[in-house]
């Protein structure tokens, strides 16, 4: 809320993704930008996606700036959980007059380490 306050709307996801770091660090949050991850399919890994942020190894956050959200950026902030196998994640939406977030739950999560799809810190 602090940077859709001093900024507004009307930026780039790239300045947003900035500043949000800047509020992280200054709250002391541990977290990776731009997290890469190895998505597989049948055991076999087919590519990697990023998601803008990874917080305390627990949440991803998909940031956008658009002027309104579609169903298919709730589709991909629930994949990134799915292949993090995290189990909150957050959507927040820059791009419109008032801030727009979503917070996500991962109906497949599991307590169980799948770490073949982690960062290598997080293993």
């Amino acid at each position: 809320m602090t940077v859709h306050g001093k900024l507004g709307n009307g930026f780039q996801e790239v300045i947003y993704q900035r500043a949000l770091a800047i509020e992280l660090r200054l709250e002391g949050l541990n977290f990776e930008r731009e997290c890469e991850i190895q998505v597989f399919y049948r055991e076999e890994e087919i590519g990697t996606r990023r998601v803008d942020f990874l917080v305390e190894g627990k949440i991803s956050v998909e940031l956008k700036a658009l002027t309104k959200l579609e169903p298919v950026h709730y589709a991909q902030a629930i994949n990134y959980l799915e292949a993090f196998n995290l189990e909150i994640g957050l959507l927040i939406n820059f791009g419109a007059t008032s801030l727009e977030f979503k917070r996500f739950s991962n109906r497949k999560f599991s307590s169980t380490p799948q770490s073949a799809n982690l960062p290598e810190q997080q293993k």
